[in-house]
């Protein structure tokens, strides 16, 4: 499907779907809204960086050792009549020879709420030999502070191997929910989903992160819902990447790679359907907008009310103080207000150590289960018992 088709029809939901007709309607203004067309002259533009996005420069993984992240790598040409984020990848078989893309936020301040992005995949290279094992990704991740971090996250929205790689042949498509890592020696804890089939095009990938799921949409399909630990612990950056596994794969001379980027959406604390995330970018484009940002800016928002997928182990507890708070228990459904006590753990994990902190009491900030006390951007700490 064309990208022009592909806003075409989403525009026409726009009658059905008034709560999400407009870029100032009263939901944008409650919980706050990212969204950006993409309309840059280059990567040094300074409304780039002034919009919060960094291309990146620095050295290191993931890809080919010794491989450049180059800001030229990063392009804003005309696509199918409008403006879109590219990122290239070249390779010569050496990491030396090889460039790598990535577009990231500057700040990290993304979690709960529906994220989606209008993406073309591609499965062979504009230039030179095929088979590379490259990688074309759109994720949200944060910091990994020491091996095994427990509050680390990243959500690997796609992750898409049009030629295989990692012992996988192509084409492959990932969505990774992740808990923690350690990289000497590897140990990943992690639950991913696949797809074993072509992606190349342009493609709607919408990502609901509320309510303890992370369920992941492509097209309108439903391709994955996680939950449990892997929900995300903290605030993330938003990511685009382009980069090359390995060099095994790699023959001939020098071979280029492209992803394209056509917008970014993310609703703060709200669950969008795919098609009113798809229609909210397009209420954008047709207004004129090509940029908004009040994730930061907007007022007091409470979260994803929407009722969990799964029906809570245990019945949700009542407000109180420390006299007459419950325990917190990882089972327990709590919605915004309710209060609770508990000693957090010493490294993230509720059956492990406890910190020797003692008891504090936690109020919920919005609906959450399975998010430990101490530990997650979920619980507001109204002091020690």
């Amino acid at each position: 499907m064309s990208k022009s088709l592909g806003l075409l029809g989403v525009a026409t939901l726009l009658g059905s779907l008034a709560v999400f007709a407009t870029a100032t309607s009263a939901s944008a203004a409650d919980c706050g809204y990212l969204f950006d067309d993409f309309h840059y002259t280059s990567s040094a533009d300074s409304a780039l960086t002034q919009h919060g996005w960094t291309p990146r420069t620095y050295s290191g993984g993931p890809g080919v050792p010794g491989a450049t992240w180059s800001a030229n790598s990063i392009t804003f040409p005309v696509a199918a009549g409008d403006q879109v984020l590219q990122l290239a990848a070249s390779t010569d078989g050496t990491g030396a020879g090889t460039d790598q893309a990535e577009l990231y936020s500057t700040e990290k301040r993304y979690l709960d709420g529906t994220y989606a992005s209008r993406i073309k995949f591609t499965d062979a290279p504009v230039s030179g030999a095929d088979g590379d094992h490259v990688n074309e990704t759109f994720f949200t991740i944060s910091p990994l502070n020491g091996d095994l971090d427990p509050t680390y996250s990243e959500l690997d929205f796609s992750e898409y191997l049009p030629n295989g790689g990692w012992g996988e042949t192509g084409p492959i498509n990932y969505q990774t929910s992740w808990y923690t890592y350690r990289n000497d020696p590897w140990y990943a804890d992690n639950v991913h989903s696949e797809q074993r089939r072509s992606f190349d095009g342009w493609h709607d990938l919408v990502i609901q992160v509320a309510n303890g799921h992370i369920v992941y949409f492509i097209d309108g399909v439903q391709v994955g819902d996680h939950s449990g630990k892997v929900y995300p612990r903290q605030t993330m950056t938003i990511n685009w990447n382009l980069w090359f596994i390995d060099t095994a794969a790699h023959t001939g001379g020098l071979s280029t790679y492209q992803q394209q980027v056509d917008w970014v959406l993310f609703a703060k604390n709200q669950v969008l359907s795919p098609s009113q995330a798809t229609a909210q970018a397009a209420a954008y484009r047709s207004a004129g907008n090509t940029f908004t940002d009040t994730v930061g800016s907007s007022g007091a928002c409470s979260t994803p009310t929407n009722p969990p997928t799964t029906a809570p182990t245990t019945q949700p507890p009542s407000n109180g103080n420390c006299s007459t708070a419950p325990e917190w228990s990882i089972g327990s459904v709590y919605t915004a207000g309710q209060t609770v006590k508990h000693e957090r753990s010493r490294n993230g994990d509720p059956n492990g150590p406890a910190s020797g902190d003692g008891k504090h009491l936690w109020r919920a900030k919005w609906w959450t289960q399975g998010s430990e006390p101490g530990w997650t951007q979920q619980w507001e700490d109204l002091g020690r018992c």
